[in-house]
């Protein structure tokens, strides 16, 4: 019989690595020095299989991906260290066993052979984000094989779901196993951080850490979405997934290190294991993630309210809903532009709008545009009726638009439209990930097509978000 051995959560900033920071690491020398404890653990536990969780390989928005060979490497080469180099054997029998058991238990994965890769136009090779955690620990431990698994941007249920599965695999197996997650916390913990600074950020990694410190899964799966989505963090689904990994256990962590010397929180975690909790958290998490909607479909304006059900209608009967009772005065007498957006599990899912009104009122125009941003954004498959439960809602009602120059506009109040000859671009104010204007800028000449060196002329408007 198999077993998992050792839990740990590690983070994967290149700079601290010697050769990528060149002395720059010394910053970061709290994180550096609990990598080395948690390799020295591993080296302690002696692992024949060392499974990685990372954001950084090949992300799909649909399913997991795993690696499926017998050898992967990869370097520092992105990061001035083409000399750093590591060559890893792949434990193929248990990254199948893995695969079947996600399978079974219905949580969508992909296996990326070379072929796949080709297939896929990705790169087979070892990402930054398990490089990272493999060189602390290749400096004392090299006794072991891979699993490499990229997160995808599943659901909290489904991710947590596919950690089950992984440790149901491991147990079966013959294998001694230790388990990473990769990710880092908050990319804006400070004004020094390249993403930009939200108040969200510290306050989103004081929260995971205590959570994960004290044992406490559940509240992880109820920590406020919105704050999620504003620290700009990329490793609680690599958590998800680990946290599954020690489902029916009762579990501490130990918190080795955290710093955010450039912005960026780092956090690097080790967790003991005991028997004793049977409760099933799966069921719970599920229930929290209805709950959760539930609270949001209870909370729907009407505009909102017109925009699922009119998706919700198109999907399931393929025709347009006729206008509701409900609709307010304003949305039927008002001609407005409007955009739609739909998300899911955090993600953009579809976003379809008019600048101007092409229909009779804002009622027709949220009509028209839902069934465009599930239907037949180019950037999506469209929306599946087994979908419909998780998709969250937004309505941006435009207002007139005017001349602006670049000192005018503010990307959190102010959409942005530039144009150049028949070309144009447009931009929503306060998206999640665009903090500053020179990003909304570039963004909205990238949509048009426009080069930034073109002449081309912008202009500002306001909207009113219905979400």
């Amino acid at each position: 019989m198999g077993k998992i051995i050792g839990h740990f959560i590690m983070p994967h900033p290149p700079i601290v690595v010697s050769e990528v920071g060149k002395g720059e690491e010394n910053q970061a020398l709290s994180t550096v020095n609990a990598c080395s404890k948690v390799a020295d653990e591993i080296q302690s536990l002696e692992p024949d299989t060392i499974i990685v969780i990372t954001p950084h390989g090949p992300l799909f928005r649909d399913a997991i991906a795993i690696t499926d060979g017998t050898y992967i490497s990869g370097n520092f080469g992105n990061f001035n260290a083409p000399e750093v180099q590591l060559d890893l054997n792949i434990n193929a029998p248990l990254s199948e066993s893995i695969v079947t058991y996600a399978y079974g238990m219905g949580v969508p994965i992909v296996s990326i052979t070379e072929e796949a890769a080709d297939n896929f136009d990705i790169d087979y090779e070892l990402d930054h984000g398990a490089m990272v955690p493999l060189y602390f620990i290749n400096k004392k431990y090299t006794n072991y094989k891979l699993v490499h698994i990229t997160y995808g941007l599943l659901s909290e249920v489904e991710l947590y779901r596919f950690g089950i599965a992984i440790k149901e695999a491991v147990n079966l197996s013959n294998n001694k196993t230790v388990i990473i997650a990769s990710g880092d916390l908050s990319h804006k913990v400070t004004e020094a951080a390249p993403y930009g600074y939200s108040p969200h950020g510290k306050e989103f990694d004081e929260k995971v850490m205590k959570h994960l410190e004290n044992g406490d899964v559940l509240s992880i799966f109820k920590m406020d979405k919105n704050m999620i989505e504003c620290a700009g963090e990329c490793g609680l689904r690599s958590f998800h997934i680990l946290l599954g990994t020690m489902d029916r256990y009762k579990i501490r962590g130990e918190l080795l290190s955290y710093e955010a010397p450039f912005g960026i929180g780092y956090g690097v975690m080790r967790f003991d294991t005991s028997e004793g909790d049977r409760e099933d958290l799966l069921q719970k998490i599920s229930e929290i993630r209805k709950e959760s909607l539930k609270k949001i479909r209870d909370n729907e304006d009407e505009y909102v309210r017109l925009a699922r059900e009119t998706l919700e209608h198109y999907v399931k009967t393929d025709n347009l809903i006729n206008i509701p009772p409900y609709v307010t005065k304003e949305m039927l007498k008002e001609e407005r532009g409007v955009f739609v957006s739909l998300k899911k599990d955090g993600e953009l899912r579809g976003c379809i709008g008019t600048i101007f009104p092409a229909y009779d009122n804002i009622a027709e125009e949220i009509i028209h545009n839902a069934v465009e941003a599930g239907q037949r954004d180019p950037r999506f498959n469209p929306v599946e009726e087994e979908e419909l439960e998780d998709i969250i809602y937004s309505v941006d009602v435009l207002m007139p638009a005017e001349k602006a120059s670049r000192e005018t506009l503010d990307s959190k109040k102010y959409g942005v439209i530039v144009r150049s000859g028949s070309r144009s671009g447009l931009l929503l104010p306060d998206l999640s990930g665009v903090d500053t204007v020179d990003e909304q800028i570039e963004i909205a000449l990238r949509k048009a097509e426009i080069r930034e060196d073109e002449p081309y002329s912008i202009e500002r408007f306001e909207v009113v978000r219905h979400s």
